[in-house]
């Protein structure tokens, strides 16, 4: 078993916040809102959108309307039509 004082402090907050990203959709709201704040905090305010448009992009819910509106999409024709 690794000791944890082997493993540096910036690889944890990576592993840390990359399993916040892979379970973005199944957090509660509120916790999703309270990571947002902090990390728009850490980034600086014009990170905002920037960081909103990356968590929607990882939202299952996003996700699957997405895919559901591009299945939806009709396919033209071969006639050009």
């Amino acid at each position: 078993m690794h000791s944890i004082a082997s493993v540096p402090a910036e690889q944890i907050m990576r592993a840390l916040g990359e399993a916040a990203v892979r379970n973005w959709s199944s957090l509660p709201q509120e916790v999703q809102h309270h990571l947002f704040e902090e990390a728009a905090k850490s980034l600086g305010v014009s990170s905002r959108p920037q960081l909103a448009a990356f968590l929607h992009d990882k939202h299952q819910r996003t996700v699957n309307a997405v895919a559901a509106k591009a299945r939806e999409m009709m396919e033209p024709d071969s006639l050009g039509g």
